[in-house]
């Protein structure tokens, strides 16, 4: 029983200078996320030797393994945590591999403070194909998008040292409105956006709209700002000069039913006290 006690305040200097120093140069660079390469470049060790030195940082508690090839740093205060991820946001950049990314959808509606439930799934949009995982319980989904439809997108910081990019609480609408299912539906959305209805930017919005040229979005997008209240006549008209033929549904997750309103061409399938609701929050 004597070793398990020692194991526990086993200090870091045990892990040898190497090992010390790569946990120190990973801090400083605000890799707490990191990679096999990243401890190659910052050591100068061939790839053995560097898999070799992670193996003991996680074997000593002071690093996660996330999935093969990518941990995490325990905060010291922590202790020997053997299940900790960190950011899940920060998570979410480093599965992209660095590459064209913004965390989106629920994600980035929870960041910018439009939802009032806590999420359970992050949302990366990404114009890589890279499949779902869930690591230590939490679900990375990854939504595909089109090189072009990398706009709109802001940088924020998600703790003291690090920031990750996300889409901007108008283009964060949008893509609600193109892909309901990945924020909960469009009441969703609606109650999103009512709650930063005195910050959104109305011709912003129609800008990011119309740049993404979908029926379905310019629809949602005129009937929502009507129904938040918003007063933006210029916008609402750029909006119903764009509308094409034929009625799409309000929300697509929802059955094909309720009245049609011809001002949008759109069919009602969300229930009015829903989005009455909506507007409560």
């Amino acid at each position: 029983m004597q070793t398990d006690c020692h194991h526990i305040h086993m200090p870091l200097k045990t892990m040898g200078p190497k090992g010390a120093w790569l946990v120190a140069e990973l801090h400083a660079r605000s890799r707490t996320v990191f990679t096999h390469d990243d401890v190659e470049v910052i050591t100068g060790l061939r790839l053995k030797s560097a898999r070799n030195l992670v193996a003991r940082l996680v074997d000593h508690g002071i690093a996660t393994r996330l999935k093969p090839g990518l941990f995490v740093l325990v905060p010291f205060e922590m202790g020997h945590e053997r299940e900790y991820m960190g950011n899940p946001y920060v998570v979410a950049r480093e599965l992209t591999g660095g590459g064209d990314y913004y965390i989106s959808h629920a994600s980035a509606m929870e960041l910018h403070g439009m939802v009032t439930q806590p999420q359970l799934v992050v949302f990366t949009s990404t114009p890589r194909f890279i499949r779902s995982q869930v690591l230590l319980g939490v679900e990375f989904r990854f939504v595909r998008c089109k090189p072009q439809g990398l706009f709109g997108i802001e940088e924020h910081w998600v703790d003291k040292t690090q920031k990750v990019r996300i889409s901007d609480p108008e283009r964060t609408i949008i893509d609600g409105l193109k892909q309901p299912e990945h924020c909960g539906g469009v009441s969703e959305v609606a109650k999103g956006m009512w709650m930063l209805r005195n910050k959104m930017n109305p011709e912003r919005l129609v800008d990011y709209a119309l740049r993404l040229d979908v029926g379905a979005v310019i629809r949602r997008l005129g009937f929502l700002i009507e129904s938040c209240g918003i007063n933006a006549p210029e916008q609402i008209e750029r909006l119903r000069k764009r509308l094409s033929d034929g009625y799409q549904l309000l929300d697509p997750m929802l059955e094909t039913e309720g009245k049609y309103l011809a001002r949008w061409r759109l069919q009602l399938n969300v229930e009015p006290d829903e989005l009455e609701a909506a507007r409560s929050t």
